[in-house]
């Protein structure tokens, strides 16, 4: 993953700078790792720092209705002052940790659609700073993660679509100023009680906070119907296990 990049701080002349993810898939908590390869320009340059950004587009809801931004969400700086001559090539690496509650985007290769994150790069050249446009960034789910998504897929949930809404969720340890929503078509033997399932992972090193949010069915006349939400807590020492019965308890109950 690339992006090249003539920073336009300086105008014409000014250095070039080249972002290298090494690893373009990571896990939550994982380490994203790659350099920063620099060119020097014509002219010399002082570079103030270099800072590397996460960001992800996320729908928020206001009076108007719903429109969607990107949201940064981690910070790292990659290189402290610098002075960068003409014509001089530098390559900095940087490894640095996701945060556990970075939403994920693919599972086993698969991407979710509606999912977008990036990687930004931001160069300060004598104090203007420099956006560059971001380099893609795919997130696979913890090894935990991935066992309860296989067990809605293993009970007949089918996924729908995945987005990111801008919030917290009350009760959970949440410490980003959005979350995830994984949507799944109800599976054939929970059809009657409910449409539809959205699952929301808060993770952190040690255990996993799983938010159900179940849109049921109201009776004959209307009554009972609505979301109902759970919120269930898995360790990460549960992954490798068959969660089917697990996740199988957690919607009945939620039903």
């Amino acid at each position: 993953m690339v992006f090249k990049k003539l920073l336009g701080a300086l105008g014409v002349g000014g250095p070039g700078v080249d972002t290298v993810l090494s690893t373009p898939v990571v896990l939550p908590g994982g380490l994203l790792q790659g350099q920063v390869n620099l060119t020097g320009g014509t002219v010399p340059a002082d570079i103030a720092g270099i800072t590397l950004t996460l960001v992800a587009r996320v729908e928020i809801e206001h009076e108007e209705g719903e429109s969607t931004g990107l949201y940064p969400f981690a910070r790292f700086s990659v290189t402290p002052p610098l002075h960068l001559a003409a014509g001089e090539n530098r390559s900095i690496p940087f490894a640095f940790p996701v945060p556990y509650e970075t939403p994920v985007t693919a599972v086993a290769g698969q991407r979710l659609s509606g999912m977008a994150l990036g990687v930004r790069t931001e160069v300060d050249i004598s104090g203007a700073l420099d956006k560059g446009d971001s380099d893609p960034l795919d997130v696979e789910p913890l090894p935990v993660q991935r066992g309860l998504l296989d067990a809605f897929l293993a009970l007949g949930f089918r996924f729908r679509s995945a987005d990111l809404e801008a919030g917290h969720i009350r009760g959970t340890g949440q410490s980003l100023p959005f979350y995830q929503e994984i949507e799944f078509s109800a599976a054939p033997q929970y059809a009657h009680a409910c449409n539809s399932v959205e699952v929301t992972f808060i993770a952190d090193p040690h255990r996993v906070e799983v938010v159900l949010e179940a849109d049921k069915r109201g009776g004959i006349f209307g009554h009972g119907g609505g979301d109902v939400i759970r919120t269930h807590v898995v360790e990460h020492s549960a992954a490798g296990q068959d969660l089917t019965a697990l996740v199988d308890g957690w919607v009945r109950a939620a039903l």
